[in-house]
């Protein structure tokens, strides 16, 4: 009897620590997410421009994000073009969880040539067609079309550094 009475005991107070624990999170959904693409002011030099990825949660529960940005250049068709993302600091990027609330922001900065054509893309003027905006994979599902300003070709076949998800307007190395 004392050992049933102790393993009731028992379930009562586990269950209700986890009835307390927190909710899961939820992995950030396409159709939740707005923001922008675009030039930090100064950051163009030696070859290499620095965009900010700025995304805001349109939703009404909190969401979240985490790692690098996995995004598509596209044209103004929003047609696919190459994109070749990379970790800013490779090595170095550790597991992060950015809870974005609603109407909060996440962010995450870009380094690429604009203007230098990689090997392979000849000695042309514009290295690979004109980027107009970004498609960002939800981790949720989905994706986001995210306006590039100002659109711009984007050498190395696309090749980008990111650096990861951050919380907040402005994106690291910003």
């Amino acid at each position: 009897m004392r050992i049933a009475l102790l393993a009731t005991v028992l379930a009562l107070c586990l269950g209700g620590s986890a009835v307390a624990s927190p909710a899961a999170d939820t992995p950030c959904r396409g159709r939740a997410l707005r923001g922008s693409f675009t030039a930090v002011p100064g950051s163009a030099g030696a070859g290499n421009v620095v965009y900010a990825l700025r995304v805001r949660n349109a939703g009404a529960a909190t969401c979240t994000l985490t790692g690098l940005p996995q995004l598509v250049l596209v044209d103004a068709r929003h047609r696919p073009l190459p994109t070749h993302v990379t970790a800013a600091h490779p090595g170095q990027l550790t597991a992060t969880l950015v809870r974005v609330a609603p109407g909060g922001w996440a962010s995450a900065s870009a380094r690429f040539s604009p203007d230098v054509p990689g090997p392979g893309e000849g000695n042309r003027r514009l290295c690979e067609p004109t980027a107009h905006a970004v498609r960002v994979k939800a981790p949720g599902g989905g994706s986001a079309l995210l306006p590039m300003r100002p659109a711009t070709p984007v050498c190395e076949h696309g090749g980008m550094q990111l650096s990861a998800w951050v919380g907040g307007r402005h994106a690291p190395n910003t």
